[in-house]
């Protein structure tokens, strides 16, 4: 039997506040595969995120297959726009979400795990993070500050993660982040830039996986997931309908699950996909194969 098998590795997955996430599948699955999973936390959701696991409202959620719950190596407190300490503004850093978590830069968390864990600790990197500060807004409405604010927060990050978490993961690592087939596709409602965002991502992942592959022969791939209601989701404002509009009109009709998408990350991320780089792969269903709405051609 082929299985999946990523004993002795260590992940770390950014972008995981609670259990209804990619993110949250995503390290589930890599946690079922064997794999020690650490997770980086947006400081404003960290304490509520903590509460909970403790509280064991998360505990169905966190079981795995064996019967276990899924557990943590360790929680690091993460903002992905900051590369350093320094840029953190000064009222940020004294903020009452921000003051009591020290450095939550990305190089903060390079240097945390370096700490806690030696020289090389990184065997597989997700980045699961995007916002889009007006995304509610059309194109045409979306000001400078909110378009360059999607692509910082859900492009750019992606490769100041590389840029300084590459150097920490062992050879044959791999990276793997999460995209949207508005990169290559008009959605209405997908606005403030982020189309724009999730289109640099994908661009980005083939130069990335060409320099990283170079320099420290690790993989780079992104997967281009179907809409999902997740909490995070929730702030495009028509999430819903998109979930409705992809199950009339995708050959699969059955709405996608966070496990399909998390499944297929491990995959990216494992041993078996050792000859995939530089790609995207589709987890929707294969809504991106359509060129015509089932419905037009029904009626």
């Amino acid at each position: 039997m082929l299985n999946i098998d990523l004993k002795g590795r260590r992940a770390l997955v950014a972008g995981v506040a609670d259990d209804g996430g990619f993110g949250f599948a995503i390290a589930k699955a890599l946690a079922e595969a064997g794999a020690s999973v650490c997770v980086g936390t947006w400081p404003p959701a960290l304490n509520i995120f903590l509460n909970l696991l403790e509280r064991g409202k998360m505990d169905e959620s966190r079981r795995l297959s064996d019967g276990s719950l899924l557990t943590f190596e360790k929680i690091y407190p993460l903002d992905a726009v900051f590369d350093t300490y320094d840029a953190l503004p000064e009222d940020l850093r004294t903020s009452k979400r921000y003051k009591d978590v020290g450095d939550c830069s990305i190089d903060g968390v390079a240097q945390r795990l370096v700490a806690d864990f030696g020289e090389r600790p990184l065997d597989i990197l997700v980045h699961s993070l995007a916002n889009g500060p007006e995304v509610k807004k059309p194109l045409l409405e979306t000001s400078r500050n909110g378009y360059l604010g999607a692509v910082s927060a859900s492009a750019y990050s992606l490769v100041s993660m590389v840029a300084r978490l590459g150097p920490l993961m062992r050879e044959g690592g791999a990276v793997a982040s999460l995209t949207y087939m508005a990169s290559e596709r008009a959605i209405p409602g997908y606005g403030g830039g982020m189309s724009s965002a999730k289109a640099a991502l994908e661009s980005d992942t083939r130069t990335l996986a060409f320099e990283a592959g170079r320099k420290w022969k690790i993989r780079v791939n992104t997967v281009s997931a179907g809409p999902y209601a997740s909490r995070a989701a929730s702030a495009i404002g028509i999430i819903e309908r998109m979930v409705q509009y992809v199950g009339e009109n995708a050959p699969l009709t059955e709405h996608l699950t966070a496990g399909e998408v998390g499944a297929a990350t491990a995959f990216l991320c494992s041993p078996l996909a050792s000859g995939i780089t530089g790609t995207t792969l589709y987890v929707d269903k294969g809504y991106h194969a359509m060129g015509m709405a089932v419905g037009e051609v029904d009626g």
